[in-house]
């Protein structure tokens, strides 16, 4: 029995395995508990099979286990395989599923992260999280002091200076017992404060240590947070062939809608990495914001985009260029050359 393409679902405990022959004929079907399965597929399969998986948790991990065994792994989005599963899903129609999506010619495949970087999307992914945790902490805060007769202002640094004020205020109308729940709640608010810093000092340690986010914080308005969110989402990013790929990959080209010959562009997609792509478009937007004052070509082209389009147009477009930049300097390891920016 010689495998010529395996599919694997992975799973928690439970792995089940789907391999085909040189005739595309099912030759091995299995359930694999989780501490047997890379044993069993080393023993099966040659070094050079072709090993399918979807691109969901543990991904990453197993591929690159599967790599330093000798196999070619090829991992794939979860909504490109779902056109080839049969009807009456389960474990081993899933496994057939990507067995046949990762054979078909026009697939397209999620590049394998590195452990550096899935460490620097973890540090991101924390990150946010703990920002939405502090702004929904202040949000909490707001509506509990409402209910007091306090107006608490908009803005997060606003509402850090306003607490110890009404704690101190003995004419404000707060009770004793809130008052203590008040300064738990201004406690939680400062060691998020803390939290987010503290990670926030890590990502600008990663900034000055990797070189191709080094490389990066050459662009306009891309800082140490923009460049490690690329770096840590493509990587070298070979898996892309221009950086138009990328841009739209991160939903900043405009969605179509064509029928008949008749070309209709909308809005752009917003498909792909929600976060990089919000990153972007904020430092475009800090860039534009000094545009004005600077006789660079880049400048003078955002500027008078800005001047004949909504500023919010040249922002998306500014970050779509700076997409594109990012991409050439990964791929080719060169460095940002001005002359070309606005070209």
């Amino acid at each position: 029995m010689k495998l010529k393409r395996i599919g694997v679902d992975l799973a928690k405990n439970v792995f089940q395995v789907h391999g085909v022959d040189h005739r595309e004929k099912a030759v091995w079907r299995k359930r694999l508990p989780r501490d047997r399965w890379l044993q069993a597929v080393t023993e099966v399969a040659e070094p050079g099979c072709e090993i399918g998986m979807e691109a969901c948790g543990g991904a990453h991990h197993w591929a690159r286990q599967l790599q330093a065994r000798g196999f070619r792994v090829k991992l794939m989005a979860p909504q490109y395989v779902k056109p080839y599963i049969p009807r009456n899903k389960n474990d081993a129609r899933d496994a057939q599923g990507i067995c046949e999506a990762m054979s078909r010619p026009s697939m397209t495949f999620v590049p394998i992260k590195t452990v550096e970087q899935q460490d620097m999307q973890a540090v991101h992914r924390i990150r946010t999280g703990l920002v939405e945790q502090r702004t929904a902490k202040g949000n909490q805060i707001r509506g509990l002091v409402a209910e007091y007769g306090l107006v608490a202002p908009k803005e997060l640094s606003s509402l850090r200076c306003a607490i110890p004020r009404w704690l101190e205020d003995p004419d404000n109308g707060l009770s004793v017992r809130f008052r203590h729940l008040l300064d738990g709640l201004w406690r939680d608010l400062v060691l998020l404060d803390e939290r987010v810093a503290e990670l926030e000092r890590e990502i600008t340690i990663m900034a000055k240590t990797d070189a191709a986010a080094v490389r990066l914080q050459q662009l306009r308005g891309v800082g140490p947070m923009i460049a490690t969110a690329l770096v840590a989402a493509m990587g070298d990013a070979r898996q892309y062939t221009n950086g138009r790929q990328l841009a739209a990959s991160l939903g900043l080209t405009p969605a179509q809608h064509s029928s008949g010959g008749k070309e209709k562009l909308l809005g752009i997609s917003k498909r792909g990495n929600a976060y990089v792509r919000a990153l972007l478009v904020h430092g475009a937007r800090a860039m534009l914001r000094t545009a004005a004052s600077k006789d660079d070509a880049l400048s003078r082209w955002v500027t008078r985009l800005a001047e004949r389009s909504h500023p919010n147009v040249a922002c998306v477009a500014l970050a779509n260029k700076t997409a594109r930049m990012a991409w050439a300097m990964l791929r080719h390891g060169t460095d940002y050359q001005p002359a070309l920016a606005a070209a």
